[in-house]
């Protein structure tokens, strides 16, 4: 059987990111692949050093679209953890309102992008109309539809009245039939199974050895999730079940997905109707002493850490972040080995990656 290499880039793997593979084909199979990465390398890890803490906020924001809260949020923990200070507990349920706000949308994206690349275009459409409803929602809550804005070190910089807390519970409300509808789709629907069902299989060992992440390693069956197992901010008083599948393949990865997406709308209500009165920011802020600390998250590819190193002054002496794509896309070469090369794009869309915080 023939062998050649073959180079393939955002255009063939339908990214709107630069990711670029090596491919070694046996006929018209994969045979091993190499990721090619540091394309969009912005030295964001040098620029963090030469910013202060309040400015790193605005910074790490701008990391990544989909999970653009999830950075800023977790680098706040770990600036408060060196502090020690001590967010008010209104504050920490508007965090969570925020993160699975972005993870509804992030997942639906992902959802969406892979029935693109399939060709159910009317699938496409009808997963992005969903979304939009929370695209709206964070355009009516924070001012923007992609990044919040909603962290400051200390608490939150936005507060829920008692008319957008109302019109959040009715947005909360018009997902849960589509959500619902989406789920049964991707579960049952013959030509989605023809496509996902069986390709890209991860088995559960593999995961492991790879230390997958996130929906990836949920849907190989690793009940693995930081908000239940390291549970962070307000998720300690919020009540949700871990999204697990058992296949490891394309379709379990996306059926974790929306079942992620449709818990994101129980947290949301149940953090409005626990939401307490009181402040959304700590009184004072206390100098950021010498010392250093791990804060970790559930951004919605995956468990998210940060590491921040300080002397003392207002700016760090080290942050370092380990984001999930950087585990995640290394375990390619288990999900594509013996995959046709038109499954490429299909397989590497349903690992969610983020390239621009994996290469920063």
């Amino acid at each position: 059987m023939s062998t050649k290499l073959i180079e393939l880039g955002p255009h063939q793997l339908a990214l709107e990111e630069p990711m670029y593979f090596r491919v070694k084909l046996e006929g018209d199979r994969v045979a091993d692949l190499d990721v090619l990465p540091g394309q969009v390398h912005r030295g964001m890890e040098h620029l963090v050093m030469r910013r202060n803490f309040y400015q790193n906020i605005t910074l790490l924001e701008r990391l990544c679209s989909l999970c653009s809260n999830s950075h800023p949020s977790t680098f706040c923990a770990a600036v408060e953890e060196v502090a020690g200070i001590t967010i008010p507990e209104r504050a920490e349920y508007l965090r969570a309102v925020a993160d699975e706000i972005k993870r509804i949308a992030s997942h639906l994206f992902c959802c969406a992008v892979q029935a693109n690349v399939i060709g159910e275009t009317a699938l496409f459409r009808r997963v992005m109309e969903v979304r939009e409803i929370m695209q709206r929602a964070k355009e009516a809550i924070y001012g923007n539809r992609m990044d919040l804005a909603a962290n400051v070190i200390g608490g939150v910089r936005y507060d829920l009245s008692v008319e957008g807390a109302a019109y959040l519970a009715r947005q909360m409300e018009a997902m849960k039939q589509p959500l619902d509808e989406l789920y049964l789709q991707y579960d049952n629907n013959p030509a989605l199974l023809v496509r996902m069902a069986g390709v890209g299989v991860l088995p559960r060992v593999a995961a492991r050895e790879y230390a997958v992440v996130g929906p990836v390693a949920r849907g190989c069956g690793i009940d693995y999730d930081v908000r239940k197992k390291s549970p962070y901010g307000a998720y300690d008083r919020l009540e949700f079940e871990v999204a697990v599948q058992e296949a490891g393949d394309v379709r379990a990865r996306n059926l974790v997905r929306l079942a992620e997406a449709r818990q994101s709308v129980s947290l949301i209500e149940q953090c409005l109707a626990q939401l307490p009165g009181g402040s959304l920011c700590a009184d004072t802020l206390p100098e950021i002493p010498a010392g250093e600390a791990i804060a970790k998250s559930e951004a919605p590819r995956g468990e998210l850490m940060y590491y921040l190193r300080t002397d003392g002054s207002d700016m760090p002496v080290r942050l370092k972040w380990r984001v999930p794509s950087y585990m995640n896309w290394d375990a390619l070469k288990v999900m594509l080995k013996g995959e046709p090369v038109a499954n490429i794009p299909l397989i590497v869309n349903s690992i969610d990656p983020c390239i621009a915080c994996t290469d920063r």
